[in-house]
């Protein structure tokens, strides 16, 4: 129903085309539509409830709507949006709220917090996505810090270990692009969100780099 809805297709199409206007990376269809698989994977293989699972998958596909608005402090307006667009679909009040914690709460500049699994399992798997095609630039020498960052991911992967309870974020890195020490630099309040959202379900965090584990 999330994914069908027109009023919903049509915001989250606008504030990707609003926030690439400044130059930011992509979030799109793509980005939501992984970041909700994510997020379904990681409550389910954990074995939180079928529908526990089912709302995370919502909130990660809603998670960035609030762009329409603006780029800083679209998790507290993309909560509110969400808010309306559920209630009109008929979703229950309580776990409308699920949905807004998690939304309101995964974005690092707001100091964003675990409040319920849902909202971990948001940070990780919204975290977890860094790859240089989300880089919209084609010039590097027009790259922010950022910018940079991202397009020297050239691979990722977050991996689920329910034995040895780890939850572990993969990644290939260019480093003639940026070096490990430069994506701790611009990427640390992301990495420690992760740490705490991974204990938050009762796992421990694990940062992998070119094989090499740094967390």
């Amino acid at each position: 129903m999330v994914k069908a809805n027109l009023i919903v297709q049509e915001y989250m199409s606008i504030g990707n085309d609003y926030i690439g206007n400044i130059g930011a990376i992509e979030h799109n269809i793509h980005h939501a539509e992984l970041v909700s698989s994510l997020c379904y994977d990681i409550l389910k293989t954990l074995g939180y409830p079928e529908r526990e699972a089912e709302l995370g998958a919502i909130a990660g596909y809603l998670h960035d709507v609030g762009n329409l608005i603006n780029r800083y402090g679209h998790g507290m307006s993309g909560a509110m949006i969400a808010f309306n667009l559920l209630l009109d679909m008929g979703m229950a009040p309580e776990e409308i709220a699920i949905i807004m914690g998690a939304i309101g709460n995964h974005e690092e500049q707001a100091q964003g917090h675990s409040v319920n699994n849902v909202a971990a399992a948001l940070i990780l798997a919204d975290k977890s996505d860094v790859h240089r095609s989300r880089v919209r630039k084609r010039e590097i020498s027009s790259f922010t810090q950022r910018d940079r960052v991202n397009y020297a991911v050239t691979e990722s992967n977050l991996a689920v270990d329910v034995e040895h309870k780890t939850i572990s974020l993969e990644m290939t890195i260019d480093t003639t692009v940026c070096s490990v020490m430069e994506y701790f630099e611009i990427f640390l309040t992301k990495m420690l969100m992760c740490r705490r959202a991974a204990e938050y379900l009762g796992c421990q965090f694990e940062l992998v780099i070119n094989d090499n584990k740094l967390l």
